[in-house]
Protein backbone atom coordinates (compact mmCIF):
# COMPACT_ATOMS: atom_id res chain seq x y z
CA UNK A 1 0.00 0.00 0.00
CA UNK A 2 2.97 2.18 0.63
CA UNK A 3 4.04 1.93 -2.69
CA UNK A 4 1.05 2.16 -4.32
CA UNK A 5 0.59 5.57 -2.62
CA UNK A 6 4.34 6.81 -3.37
CA UNK A 7 3.89 5.68 -7.01
CA UNK A 8 0.71 7.38 -7.28
CA UNK A 9 2.48 11.00 -6.44
CA UNK A 10 1.07 11.37 -2.80
CA UNK A 11 2.17 11.09 0.24
CA UNK A 12 1.52 8.00 2.90
CA UNK A 13 0.40 8.17 6.09
CA UNK A 14 0.05 6.13 9.01
CA UNK A 15 -2.13 5.97 12.08
CA UNK A 16 -0.16 4.18 14.72
CA UNK A 17 -1.54 2.92 18.38
CA UNK A 18 0.87 4.32 20.26
CA UNK A 19 0.42 2.54 23.62
CA UNK A 20 0.26 -0.27 21.76
CA UNK A 21 3.60 -2.58 23.34
CA UNK A 22 6.68 -1.57 21.89
CA UNK A 23 5.91 1.64 20.11
CA UNK A 24 8.56 3.99 20.03
CA UNK A 25 7.01 7.26 18.79
CA UNK A 26 7.58 10.79 20.17
CA UNK A 27 5.00 11.16 23.06
CA UNK A 28 4.93 14.66 22.71
CA UNK A 29 2.94 14.34 19.83
CA UNK A 30 0.66 12.00 20.96
CA UNK A 31 -3.19 12.66 20.53
CA UNK A 32 -5.89 10.51 21.96
CA UNK A 33 -3.41 7.86 22.13
CA UNK A 34 -3.04 7.33 18.51
CA UNK A 35 -0.08 9.69 15.86
CA UNK A 36 0.36 9.73 12.62
CA UNK A 37 3.22 9.66 11.12
CA UNK A 38 4.64 10.70 7.18
CA UNK A 39 6.44 7.65 5.48
CA UNK A 40 7.43 9.74 2.76
CA UNK A 41 10.83 9.27 1.66
CA UNK A 42 11.52 13.26 2.04
CA UNK A 43 9.83 13.12 5.66
CA UNK A 44 12.33 9.62 6.81
CA UNK A 45 15.52 8.80 6.70
CA UNK A 46 16.56 4.92 6.46
CA UNK A 47 12.87 3.44 6.28
CA UNK A 48 12.67 -0.37 7.49
CA UNK A 49 8.97 -1.68 6.48
CA UNK A 50 9.57 -5.32 7.49
CA UNK A 51 7.22 -8.09 8.59
CA UNK A 52 7.55 -7.60 12.37
CA UNK A 53 8.14 -3.29 12.41
CA UNK A 54 8.34 -0.39 11.00
CA UNK A 55 11.91 1.76 11.59
CA UNK A 56 12.72 5.01 10.40
CA UNK A 57 14.69 8.28 11.31
CA UNK A 58 13.04 11.45 11.30
CA UNK A 59 12.77 14.65 12.59
CA UNK A 60 9.91 16.12 15.46
CA UNK A 61 9.84 19.49 15.68
CA UNK A 62 13.92 19.93 14.88
CA UNK A 63 14.94 17.48 16.65
CA UNK A 64 16.17 13.70 15.05
CA UNK A 65 14.17 10.58 16.55
CA UNK A 66 14.44 7.41 15.75
CA UNK A 67 11.06 5.63 15.67
CA UNK A 68 10.09 2.08 16.10
CA UNK A 69 6.80 0.64 15.53
CA UNK A 70 5.54 -2.93 15.75
CA UNK A 71 3.21 -4.07 12.51
CA UNK A 72 0.23 -4.87 14.97
CA UNK A 73 0.26 -1.08 16.08
CA UNK A 74 -0.58 0.38 12.71
CA UNK A 75 -3.95 1.20 12.39
CA UNK A 76 -4.36 2.28 8.91
CA UNK A 77 -2.36 3.82 5.96
CA UNK A 78 -3.72 6.67 3.42
CA UNK A 79 -2.68 9.16 1.39
CA UNK A 80 -2.94 12.56 2.90
CA UNK A 81 -3.80 14.36 -0.68
CA UNK A 82 -6.91 12.08 -1.23
CA UNK A 83 -7.89 10.29 2.15
CA UNK A 84 -7.46 6.86 0.58
CA UNK A 85 -6.20 3.99 2.44
CA UNK A 86 -6.69 0.95 4.41
CA UNK A 87 -7.97 0.60 8.12
CA UNK A 88 -6.37 -2.85 9.90
CA UNK A 89 -8.26 -4.89 12.92
CA UNK A 90 -8.22 -8.27 13.56
CA UNK A 91 -11.24 -10.57 12.68
CA UNK A 92 -12.08 -10.67 16.39
CA UNK A 93 -13.22 -7.09 16.79
CA UNK A 94 -14.93 -7.07 13.52
CA UNK A 95 -18.92 -6.92 13.87
CA UNK A 96 -21.06 -9.54 11.69
CA UNK A 97 -23.25 -7.82 9.32
CA UNK A 98 -27.20 -8.91 10.67
CA UNK A 99 -29.27 -10.79 8.39
CA UNK A 100 -31.34 -8.63 6.03
CA UNK A 101 -29.16 -5.53 7.47
CA UNK A 102 -27.52 -2.86 5.06
CA UNK A 103 -23.74 -3.61 4.34
CA UNK A 104 -21.81 -1.11 6.68
CA UNK A 105 -18.70 -0.93 5.23
CA UNK A 106 -16.12 0.88 7.55
CA UNK A 107 -14.86 4.21 6.60
CA UNK A 108 -11.72 5.47 6.75
CA UNK A 109 -11.14 9.11 8.87
CA UNK A 110 -8.51 10.96 9.37
CA UNK A 111 -6.86 11.70 13.10
CA UNK A 112 -5.03 14.91 13.21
Amino acid sequence: MHEWIIDNGHTPHVVVDAEAQGAQVPTEHVKEGKIVLNLSYDATMDLSIGNERLEFGARFSGTPRQICVPIEAIMGIYARETGQGMIFGSEESEPDPEPGGDDKRPRLRVVK
